[in-house]
């Protein structure tokens, strides 16, 4: 093969990669829940149309329930990312259970966001899942965060290596468990009230969970975030990682 029938064949090669990336991006089936057994965030309607604005701007088709009946193995099979909008308290029963760790076997993808750890606190799988458990927070308020972008994570890609945000800053009950990744961490000299104590208070993270990919970001508590593009990005960043789709 001649140099230039072999640059050729690398172009095309490249364009039909490129081609197929976008068409699993844009084939995206994500499921979005956001029932509460414990407090409810009056931000939810907020990060529904935020979420249904992303889904449309990127083709995904999304569906949008509070019925725990919808956690069963054959309705799980077809999505490839679960999201968990501000969900609180006990939302699963047995059955659910046994649903959504079988749709983890699968090497599927979740994403939770902010009160997504203040979910089914009682069972251990869904603790170690999720990363960290919800202990407290301070009043809302601004705060700095120190940004891990040497990890180049699809979910921080255009942010500083320190961002500002004004949102609820969770404190956990334990630092989180060492299988995780952390994105980005508040800074507590930053803010006043409540806090862990800890140098690094991890407030987002990635990592795997029983096969399957899983980003939780602790930002979402205020109407006013769902209309920032920063947490656009960083939603969207997460939601293409979780689905197993590497942004350039």
């Amino acid at each position: 093969m001649t140099f230039k029938k072999f640059t050729i064949f690398m172009l095309a090669f490249l364009l039909f990669q490129n081609a197929e990336a976008q068409t699993k991006a844009t084939d995206l089936n994500i499921l979005v829940f956001s029932k509460t057994g414990g407090f409810r965030h009056k931000s939810i309607p907020d990060g529904i149309a935020f979420l249904k604005d992303m889904g449309s701007r990127n083709h995904w088709k999304m569906t949008f329930s509070e019925d725990s009946l919808v956690f069963n193995e054959s309705r799980l099979a077809s999505y490839d990312v679960i999201v968990f909008l501000n969900t609180t308290g006990k939302i699963f029963s047995d059955d659910g259970r046994m649903a959504i760790k079988k749709y983890f076997k699968e090497g599927k993808g979740f994403v939770g966001i902010h009160a997504a750890s203040d979910t089914e606190k009682e069972w251990d799988w869904f603790t170690e899942m999720i990363g960290a458990t919800f202990k407290s927070h301070p009043k809302v308020q601004t705060a700095t965060l120190n940004v891990n972008t040497g990890l180049k994570h699809p979910a921080i890609k255009g942010w500083g290596e320190k961002e500002v945000f004004k949102d609820e800053w969770y404190n956990f009950l334990k630092p989180v468990g060492k299988h995780v990744n952390v994105l980005a961490s508040v800074d507590e000299d930053s803010y006043e009230g409540e806090k862990m104590g800890i140098k690094n208070h991890p407030i987002c993270w990635y990592h795997i969970y029983d096969g399957s990919r899983v980003f939780y970001t602790g930002i979402g508590h205020t109407s006013e975030i769902y209309k920032e593009d920063r947490y656009f990005s960083h939603v969207e960043g997460g939601i293409l990682w979780a689905a197993g789709i590497s942004l350039k």
